[in-house]
């Protein structure tokens, strides 16, 4: 059966809106952002190129991925162990999208939640009809213009808008891609929904092993709450109504609930740290004129009215491990050189024997990594007397543009081989000098 979580006002609620608008926003402007003459966000992966906030990635900077995937999932222990699910309730693209713009358009088309149960139970009206054909009609429309901020992404918002003008003839893979984005998010967010939090993601099942007696997390206050019960008022001339705790078990923690769970039985692994049922057990409290807070984000120990700790051994570590990935992380972006120059050796002999002189032949391949474009000046250093022949001393590369240049060395053969010799790079637009070393090869030397 769906579930239909009932409409609940209050802070968290607020503030969790406010949070949606803000992550939805981001994702719809990142692909439009221009960032160094480049889309703020543009992952092609087709060509292996990579725009990130103005910086250029290439293939071969993949390894920086490494340190960025393990200070995000070091990121994910500290803040699982320190604020419980607070990813999952405030900042996972299943719950921004779900409850920020799927819910609401189902609570704006079907009505509030007592409506819904009703034409869920009820026949199939041509007013029911109507509804259930608009609704399902704005989520495709929904997740077909979400499926197309993602491909931004990936061909840029320029290349998107020639491929929609030019229709899926001459852009199959794009357009099956598209399609097929469409239809899992309409999938997910019309009918899966809650499902992929509390069947297929593996996060609830990993939280116990993250998580302490001094996490946060939303929990009820048994000692406060039980034992629970309906209302009940003394009447005159009867005996005093039995003791009831501050809950009155009206379950409207239970309904607002959009994973369906039962808050006071305790932490369980579908429930997402939303804070809907704190919000909806405060209105109540505050209708009933008593204290706010019996469903609350607090620690296991402080539910049970011990002291809470913050500072601690699992927080510690994870912190320590969080600090040296982020380290690692920002030294291999500043350390990151915006251009690369490696240096090849033709294939075939070694060296080539003349009448006095030996020769040896190399390839400098370039790569420019900045936004911009840029002029790469060579220069050949060597220890002896040498003629050195430079296809292109000067190259002029666009953004991510490669480029493989001849280079021959000669020398007298009266030299003594092996010998080393240096090439310099020069990098017009960042100013970078690199130098590579490279073995000069001739025949022995006689005696040696």
């Amino acid at each position: 059966m769906a579930i239909h979580p009932s409409d609940v006002r209050g802070r968290f609620v607020s503030w969790r809106r406010i949070v949606y608008v803000v992550l939805i926003a981001i994702y719809v402007v990142l692909p439009f952002v221009r960032v160094g003459g480049h889309p703020a966000v543009h992952l092609d992966v087709a060509a292996r190129r990579f725009y990130l906030f103005g910086s250029t990635f290439n293939a071969q900077d993949f390894w920086i991925v490494l340190f960025l995937l393990t200070t995000a999932g070091f990121c994910l222990l500290f803040a699982t162990a320190w604020l419980g699910r607070v990813w999952c309730g405030w900042a996972c693209p299943q719950t921004v999208f779900l409850e920020g713009v799927y819910r609401r358009i189902e609570r704006w088309i079907d009505g509030p939640r007592e409506r819904r149960l009703r034409m869920a139970a009820g026949p199939w009206t041509p007013d029911r009809v109507l509804r259930a054909v608009t609704k399902h009609g704005v989520f495709l429309v929904v997740s077909w213009l979400l499926a197309h901020v993602a491909l931004a992404l990936f061909v840029s918002v320029k290349d998107l808008d020639t491929m929609v003008r030019e229709g899926p003839g001459g852009h199959g893979v794009p357009f099956a891609w598209a399609m097929a984005v469409t239809g899992a998010l309409y999938f997910n967010f019309a009918w899966f929904r809650e499902q992929l939090c509390v069947v297929l993601c593996p996060y609830g099942r990993l939280q116990s092993a993250m998580q302490d007696r001094d996490s946060l997390i939303i929990g009820y206050d048994i000692a406060r709450g039980e034992p629970r019960g309906r209302l009940v008022k003394a009447r005159l001339g009867t005996p005093e109504a039995p003791r009831q705790g501050d809950c009155v078990d009206c379950r409207k923690c239970v309904i607002a609930c959009p994973t369906g769970i039962d808050i006071r039985n305790g932490l369980q692994m579908d429930c997402i740290a939303c804070a809907q049922c704190v919000d909806a057990c405060d209105e109540v409290m505050g209708k009933l004129g008593r204290s706010k807070g019996l469903v609350r984000y607090d620690s296991l120990n402080g539910l049970v009215g011990q002291p809470r700790r913050v500072v601690r051994s699992r927080l510690l570590l994870y912190g320590v491990l969080l600090l040296v990935s982020a380290i690692a992380l920002t030294v291999a972006l500043v350390g990151r050189t915006p251009f690369e120059a490696n240096l090849l050796r033709f294939q075939g002999l070694p060296y080539f024997l003349e009448d006095t002189t030996v020769r040896n032949q190399f390839e400098l391949h370039l790569v420019n990594k900045n936004p911009v474009d840029t002029t790469f000046t060579v220069r050949v250093d060597s220890p002896v007397p040498a003629n050195v022949v430079v296809a292109q001393p000067r190259v002029k590369l666009g953004s991510l543009e490669s480029f493989r240049l001849p280079l021959f060395v000669t020398v007298d053969r009266a030299q003594r081989f092996p010998f080393t010799f240096q090439i310099e790079v020069a990098d017009q637009a960042s100013g970078q000098v690199k130098r590579l070393e490279a073995r000069f090869l001739g025949p022995p030397t006689p005696g040696r």
